[in-house]
């Protein structure tokens, strides 16, 4: 028989310990077992199991607080989604598709969950864009993400910040043909009032429009 490699016992010890989570036999924010407990139960050694905990810990599921042991993380952070992102990394027309993908089921929640002070925040971003021919880029960014946010879904949240950041840093890299920034104000002031409406049809009707032009200049640019 061949011998089990330490690599392979640390993933197997990885998954052990979010099964833990998956049987409901700890919860989000829960304390872990010690690590001498943790040894026991998994009948591992101490090095394969902090082996497992620091790639955990990378993975943003678990947080360790010095001299108070070590946590389940309380909700989804963006840590596994930016990892897994940066494995399609250059791979420009998937990373268009996901965005697409995401926002527009999002944009569609956020109509029917939206805040009157996230709108706020939406009408005030559009008036430094309109005020900002040049350089609105962050203010483009920080709008779609105060939408991404008012869908209020934790699963969904750690995905935005790590797919938007992919995709500006993808941007950078390819020289595109500007659109102009009347046209973008515009697209942007009907997903707006789509929202203002609550109408989950005309904001995934209007993001789409949106982020298919996007994903023409991109593509067009390459």
């Amino acid at each position: 028989m061949k011998s089990i490699k330490r690599e392979t016992m640390s993933k197997q010890v990885v998954d052990r310990i979010i099964g833990l989570l998956k049987s409901r036999a700890l919860n989000p924010g829960d304390k872990l077992p010690s690590e001498l407990e943790l040894c026991e139960m998994l009948f591992v050694s101490r090095p394969v199991l902090r082996e497992a905990l620091s790639s955990l810990e990378t993975m943003g599921i678990i947080r360790r607080k010095t001299r108070e042991g070590t946590y389940f993380a309380e909700k989804i952070g963006s840590k596994p989604y930016s990892i897994m992102l940066a494995l399609s990394a250059g791979d420009i027309p998937a990373i268009m598709e996901a965005r697409m993908a995401l926002e527009l089921g999002l944009v569609t929640i956020a109509a029917e969950k939206i805040t009157s002070e996230q709108l706020r925040t939406l009408e005030q971003l559009l008036n430094e864009m309109s005020e900002n021919k040049e350089g609105y880029a962050p203010l483009d960014k920080e709008f779609h993400r105060v939408i991404a946010y008012s869908a209020n879904n934790p699963i969904l949240e750690g995905n935005i910040d790590p797919l938007l950041s992919m995709f500006d840093e993808t941007l950078s890299q390819i020289a595109l043909q500007d659109r102009s920034h009347e046209s973008t104000l515009r697209e942007h002031q009907a997903i707006y009032d789509a929202l203002a409406k609550r109408d989950p049809v005309a904001a995934h009707a209007s993001m789409y429009a949106h982020l298919h032009h996007v994903r023409m200049k991109v593509m067009n640019s390459l």
